[in-house]
């Protein structure tokens, strides 16, 4: 039997699925339930955590949903990747650099690393970063996996 599919998230995936206003908050949702249907393991990097958390905060400006999203990841299920110096240095010497456009930031380096590390088959994001440095959005897993599977 097939392992099931490793996919680490990105802060725009736990927005998307946190703030209903969003504009990616149904396609969110749906992705995450296939991942569940996948028995997908899905590792939050708690860069990603706080980031997402922040921007819900500040620039959402819904405190509320900030906490409730930080709260969920306190659940002993949840599985939260932790950033060592070895990720954080492949983040910076691998996918950041002084060329590095100012949407994609560090914390995308750094999302990208963990990914790395725990050989994901893909990035659960909408942004177009991951695949140029050559990951698999979990969207494009998600609905491959659907249509062919066993694959």
């Amino acid at each position: 039997m097939k392992k099931p599919p490793v996919v680490v998230a990105d802060a725009d995936a736990i927005v998307a699925q946190a703030f209903p206003k969003d504009n990616n908050h149904k396609k969110a949702s749906d992705i995450s339930k296939r991942l569940v249907k996948l028995n997908a393991q899905v590792i939050y990097p708690v860069t990603a955590i706080v980031e997402a958390v922040t921007v819900i905060q500040r620039v959402l400006n819904s405190s509320a949903t900030a906490y409730a999203t930080a709260v969920t990841f306190t659940n002993p299920g949840a599985e939260i990747a932790p950033i060592t110096n070895r990720i954080y240095s492949n983040a910076v010497n691998k996918y950041f650099s002084p060329d590095t456009s100012k949407k994609n930031t560090l914390f995308d380096c750094i999302v990208a690393s963990v990914a790395d590390e725990y050989g994901a088959e893909a990035v659960f994001s909408f942004d177009k970063f991951y695949k140029a440095k050559g990951f698999k959005l979990a969207s494009d897993l998600v609905f491959y996996k659907i249509r062919n599977p066993g694959k």
